[in-house]
């Protein structure tokens, strides 16, 4: 593209997004009406199309379907082939030893999903959404085919820590596209579609590891290989989507394809390139762009973790925000209780089959609430108090089930006679879990990948992203390794008392430390961030309201009618090239 054609474009988008900012006096916005959930009556009903919403799928569901697989696949521990074959039936160990090499194996895909989020640092920027998204599946199906074909411990750690490389990459390339391609009144949503997905896979593993168990013998090794086979065909399915996606305008934006941004943006959201709406998105992308390069050209990666530390809302977004909700939302139990459920409900007094059709419904339970929570909470009711509602919650589950264990440890026992109030606790006791993982999906997964994806400027989210995704990975493998311990060291009750006192943390860091951006768009996040530190959290949305150039074409769009603007931007465009024929001509003469 020549100087003079990309002068022009520049002054025809900020025109455009300029011409958008008066609105007639006498101009009334239609009145509010209350709505069950978000719908935006202010964009171009195009924008919503099958085109978004196909690339949406395959970075979403697939990306966390990896997730869920594997945290899924913990129920394999209580497989009688699996643990024949891997050493936890045998007779020679102690109970701490069967605890420590059970949460090696639980633990070993962590372990390499640290590694992964430290390769995402360099591949998702580098290589492209597209270009990475092929990557991580290539290496998740070889990390399974490893696991699938396993004789032995070793070979069994070697899978799962290959498998945890492309884990660690899709918390990363799954949550960056997502936030980058969706409209600002749908980004909650089409974040969660990640998290949502995590317990898909949960639910998927959890029902082909009951069906196994079931219906296949104890003493063939197909009872936990056929769970695991379902890790190549999501990772082929991944693969094979990913060649009909459109790339994120933004990422091609920052790489200075800027024509070939605007005609993907245009390809999502089926308007043409010349669509007010296509110009003013693309205006405040470039607008943004082109500050941070103006800044920052050629600054390293070791210059960039520099301003994670150095840059002041940089270092509240990160520590503040993005550490914060990992290192509480690890430690907040939920994990723990999706990968070692067969025990928990080995505590109320299950059995053999008993336990992995309870650890089943749990995985229906999570999967449905996670998904209520993408489509009617984290967009409607808003970030914040998505989490008050999520950790409130889990708090008062968890502290239940603790109280449960303290009054009652011996209803646990084998054999144990149990009177009907005991037995009735016991039913609440096992809904008390079931009732944290809606708390967990409502309040900490829905914002743990989205808020990091949402809040950092373009330069820095894939690398911040990843950053958060390491200390993620970091605590859950920390937490996975710490919990069988925790259980015997603690007198059981303890783990969960120490777990509620989490969640009461919790509700204050929410309440004081996180702002209110749902519905903001990306380039708006800055003002936020730039306030007083204790005022962020409390007063950011407030006090910061949205001014970005696709919020004012939405608002005109809502009071004027789009007719109206696409006629105004048909004018501008006519006015800058007679403009520019104009000045040709003097320079002729």
């Amino acid at each position: 593209m020549s100087q003079t054609n990309k002068d022009n474009n520049i002054v025809t988008l900020k025109s455009a997004s300029n011409s958008f900012e008066e609105t007639p006096k006498d101009a009334k916005p239609p009145k509010s009406k209350f709505r069950w959930r978000v719908v935006d009556d202010h964009s171009p009903k195009e924008i919503y199309n099958l085109t978004l919403y196909f690339s949406v799928v395959i970075f979403g569901v697939f990306g966390g379907l990896s997730r869920g697989l594997d945290e899924g696949q913990s129920i394999n521990l209580y497989q009688p082939s699996f643990r024949n074959l891997f050493g936890l039936n045998d007779p020679n160990k102690t109970p701490h030893e069967v605890a420590d090499l059970k949460s090696n194996i639980a633990a070993m895909v962590q372990l390499g999903s640290i590694a992964g989020s430290m390769i995402a640092m360099y591949t998702v920027d580098k290589l492209g959404r597209i270009r990475a998204l092929q990557e991580f599946s290539i290496i998740w199906a070889i990390g399974a085919i490893i696991q699938m074909t396993s004789k032995n411990l070793g070979q069994l750690y070697v899978g799962r820590f290959i498998e945890g490389l492309a884990i660690g990459q899709s918390t990363t390339i799954g949550p960056a596209y997502m936030v980058e391609v969706a409209p600002p009144l749908r980004r909650g949503l089409f974040g969660c579609i990640f998290s949502g997905a995590v317990y898909l896979g949960i639910l998927l593993s959890y029902a082909a590891n009951y069906g196994t168990a079931k219906h296949i013998s104890g003493e063939t090794n197909k009872q936990w290989i056929i769970p695991i086979s379902l890790k190549v065909i999501c990772a082929g399915l991944a693969f094979c989507g990913s060649w009909f996606c459109v790339e994120s305008p933004r990422w091609l934006v920052k790489h200075g394809h800027d024509q070939k941004a605007i005609e993907k943006l245009s390809q999502l959201r089926h308007l043409p390139p010349d669509h007010p709406y296509i110009l003013s998105e693309i205006s405040d992308i470039s607008e943004q762009v082109a500050a941070e390069d103006a800044a920052t050209r050629g600054v390293s990666i070791f210059a960039k973790f520099k301003e994670v530390f150095s840059i002041k809302s940089i270092r509240y977004r990160f520590f503040m925000i993005g550490a914060c909700a990992q290192l509480l939302g690890q430690w907040s139990g939920a994990n723990s209780i999706t990968i070692y459920a067969g025990d928990l409900f080995s505590f109320i007094g299950l059995e053999g089959l008993e336990v992995m059709k309870m650890t089943m419904i749990l995985g229906v339970v999570k999967f449905v609430s996670a998904y209520f929570s993408a489509f009617f909470i984290i967009d409607f009711l808003g970030r914040r108090k998505a989490l008050y509602i999520g950790i409130s919650l889990q708090f008062i589950t968890i502290l239940y089930f603790a109280i449960f264990l303290t009054v009652d440890p011996h209803a646990v026992d084998k054999g144990a006679q149990l009177t009907s109030s005991q037995e009735n606790a016991g039913k609440a006791a096992m809904a008390a879990i079931y009732l944290s993982g809606v708390g967990w999906t409502m309040g900490f997964n829905s914002i743990q990948y989205l808020l990091g994806s949402e809040i950092f400027p373009l330069r820095h989210r894939s690398f911040c992203q990843s950053l958060i995704m390491v200390l993620h990975f970091a605590n859950q493998y920390g937490n996975s390794k710490a919990v069988p311990s925790m259980l015997l060291g603690m007198n059981r009750y303890g783990t969960f008392y120490f777990f509620s006192g989490i969640c009461l943390i919790s509700l204050f860091w929410a309440w004081f430390f996180v702002p209110e951006v749902s519905g903001r768009s990306l380039e708006s996040m800055e003002e936020v961030f730039n306030l007083p530190w204790y005022l962020i959290g409390r007063k950011g949305a407030q006090l910061c309201p949205d001014h970005s150039a696709l919020n004012r074409i939405t608002q005109s769009i809502q009071t004027r009618g789009l007719d109206d603007l696409e006629k105004q931007n048909e004018q501008h465009v006519e006015h800058i090239n007679r403009d520019d024929e104009s000045s040709g001509d003097e320079k002729n003469t």
